[in-house]
C-alpha cells in the first residue's frame, strides 16, 4: 500500500513547468501539431526525427502528448483539454488572439484525411488576455536529412535551422524565420513575418497578412503569396519566381531568372533582373514599375498604364504606341515582356 501511494504522489512532480519529454518518430512523413508555443526546427542525425517538448505555463501539467499513426503519416500531437488558452510569452506571436478548429486527436489545418475524418473539431480559441487554459509546449525539433516533416502550429514562432529535406511549417499567428535550408520548404501562415535565407531548393511562401524578406535563393520556383504585407527579396537564382500581393510593395535586386511573374493589387514594383530571363509579366492594380533587364534582352513588348505614362530605354520596334500603351519588339523578339498597371508609372530601364 505504501508503495502505491508513493507512485501516485510522483506523479504530479513529474509534470511541472520545466518538464522535458523526448520522441523519436522514425516514420517516412511525420507530422506534428502542437496548438501554442515556439518551436525550433534543426538539422539532425540518425534515422529517426525527434521531438524534444517542455511544456510549460501554471496549467503545464494539464498538457498530453500522444504520438502514433494517423492518415498514413508518424504523429506527434500536444492535446489542450480547454476552448481557451492564454498565451502571452516575452516578444510577439504575431497577433493578440487567434481561432482554430481542432479534432479530438489534436490534429488542425490539414486536409490529409478520408471522408470520415473530416470532421471540423471543437473551436479552441487562444489570446493574451488573461483567462482560460495557461499552457503552452516549446518543441525542439530535429530532422535528419532527406526526410519530409509537417509542423502545425496555431500560436508561436517557428525558427528553422540547416534543414536539409521536405519541410512544411503551417501555422496561424507564427512569425516564420528560416535559414541554411536544403530540399524543399513551404511555410503557410495566416499571420506573421516570414524571413528566409540561404535557401537552395524549391520555396513556395503563403502569409496571409505580414512581410515577407528572402534572400539568398537558389532552385528551381520561388513563389510567394501575401494578403497584405511586403515583398523584399535579394540575391535570388531561380528558374521561375512568382510573387502575388494583395497590398503591398515587391522589391526584387540582383535576380537570376528565366521566368518572373508579379501580381499587386496595390503597390509599386520595383524588380533588378539578370541571367537568361526571357519571360516577364507585371501586374499592378496601383502602384509604379520600375524594371531593369540586361542589355540583351529581346521580347515582344506589351506595355499598358492607365495613368501616369510609359517610359522605355531599350530601343523597341514599333507597333503601337500611345501616351499609355506600346506594343512592338525589343532586340530579337524571342522572350514576352507585359506590364499593367492600372495606375502608375512604367520605366523600363537596361542594366
Amino acid at each position: 500500500m505504501r508503495h502505491f501511494l508513493v507512485t501516485i504522489l510522483a506523479v504530479p512532480s513529474a509534470l511541472t513547468a520545466q518538464d522535458v519529454s523526448r520522441y523519436e518518430l522514425r516514420d517516412a512523413h511525420v507530422a506534428i501539431y502542437n496548438l501554442v508555443g515556439e518551436a525550433t526546427i534543426e538539422a539532425g542525425s540518425g534515422n529517426a526525427v525527434t521531438v524534444e517538448v517542455r511544456r510549460r505555463g501554471a496549467d503545464a501539467r494539464e498538457l498530453q502528448i500522444e504520438h502514433g499513426p494517423i492518415a498514413g503519416r508518424g504523429t506527434l500531437r500536444i492535446l489542450y483539454p480547454t476552448d481557451q488558452i492564454h498565451y502571452d510569452p516575452p516578444g510577439s506571436w504575431g497577433g493578440t488572439s487567434t481561432e482554430v478548429r481542432v479534432r479530438e486527436d489534436g490534429t488542425f489545418n490539414d486536409s490529409h484525411w478520408t471522408e470520415d475524418r473530416r470532421a471540423r473539431g471543437r473551436r479552441v480559441r487562444i489570446t493574451s488576455r488573461r483567462g482560460g487554459l495557461d499552457a503552452f509546449a516549446e518543441l525542439r525539433i530535429q530532422i535528419p536529412r532527406g526526410r519530409r516533416v509537417a509542423l502545425y502550429v496555431a500560436a508561436g514562432p517557428v525558427t528553422v535551422r540547416n534543414v536539409d529535406g521536405t519541410l512544411r511549417v503551417d501555422g496561424g499567428a507564427s512569425p516564420v524565420t528560416a535559414s541554411g535550408t536544403r530540399g524543399t520548404l513551404v511555410v503557410d501562415v495566416g499571420s506573421g513575418k516570414v524571413e528566409v535565407t540561404d535557401a537552395e531548393g524549391n520555396v513556395d511562401i503563403d502569409t496571409g497578412s505580414g512581410s515577407v524578406t528572402v534572400a539568398d535563393v537558389r532552385g528551381d520556383l520561388l513563389r510567394i503569396d501575401t494578403g497584405s504585407g511586403s515583398v523584399d527579396a535579394t540575391r535570388i537564382a531561380v528558374r521561375r519566381l512568382d510573387i502575388d500581393t494583395g497590398s503591398g510593395g515587391v522589391r526584387i535586386e540582383q535576380a537570376t531568372v528565366d521566368q518572373v511573374v508579379i501580381d499587386t493589387g496595390s503597390g509599386s514594383v520595383h524588380a533588378a533582373l539578370g541571367g537568361t530571363v526571357s519571360d516577364v509579366e507585371i501586374d499592378t492594380g496601383s502602384g509604379s514599375v520600375t524594371l531593369t533587364l540586361p542589355p540583351s534582352f529581346g521580347a515582344a513588348v506589351d506595355l499598358e498604364s492607365g495613368s501616369g505614362g510609359i517610359d522605355l530605354e531599350f530601343p523597341v520596334e514599333v507597333r503601337r504606341i500611345e501616351r499609355d500603351h506600346v506594343r512592338g519588339t525589343i532586340g530579337d523578339g524571342s522572350g514576352r515582356l507585359k506590364i499593367d498597371t492600372g495606375s502608375g508609372r512604367i520605366t523600363v530601364r537596361r542594366s
